[in-house]
């Protein structure tokens, strides 16, 4: 996935929406009607809104999506009152794992041995913005296996897998 170098502005939905896509594919100084795929590659580089079709990955483990859900009632004597996920974006392949807390601490922990010691390391883990998830701790370890980390858009869970 590549990064635009340039500030993208969020559209609320409205008539706002509809001008950007008329102007994009009717006026000559956009180079008029391209196609679809065309028109919206030229729209996401200045806009965003979160029902603009996205391009899938290239390949499985390219894109992962990382959540924790909870807390739920625990039904073990380890006390998990946790969910951790784990799921490639392409596949739908899904990995879970019962964890007592919702610390950045354990999601470290589970990317290591139950994720990259097993399957490999993923190009780019995207998460939500959960203080567990923008830590120091995690920046370093996405950082030291040479992936990219992305958050989804606040308050909008459709764009975390």
């Amino acid at each position: 996935m590549r990064r635009s170098k340039h500030l993208v502005s969020y559209v609320l939905e409205g008539d706002f929406r509809r001008t950007i896509l008329q102007i994009y594919h009717d006026t000559a100084a956009n180079g008029t009607y391209f196609g679809r795929n065309k028109t919206i590659h030229k729209i996401k580089q200045r806009y965003f809104w979160p029902s603009i079709p996205i391009k899938p990955p290239d390949g499985v483990w390219q894109l992962v999506s990382m959540d924790f859900y909870g807390p739920i009632s625990s039904t073990s004597h380890r006390e998990n009152k946790y969910i951790i996920s784990f799921t490639d974006v392409l596949s739908k392949f899904i990995v879970t794992k019962a964890v007592r807390d919702n610390k950045a601490q354990t999601a470290v922990r589970f990317v290591k041995e139950d994720i990259i010691s097993k399957f490999g390391t993923p190009c780019c883990i995207l998460t939500d913005n959960g203080t567990h998830f923008p830590s120091t701790i995690m920046d370093e370890l996405i950082k030291q296996i040479g992936a990219t980390h992305l958050y989804s858009t606040p308050y909008y869970p459709q764009t975390n897998g």
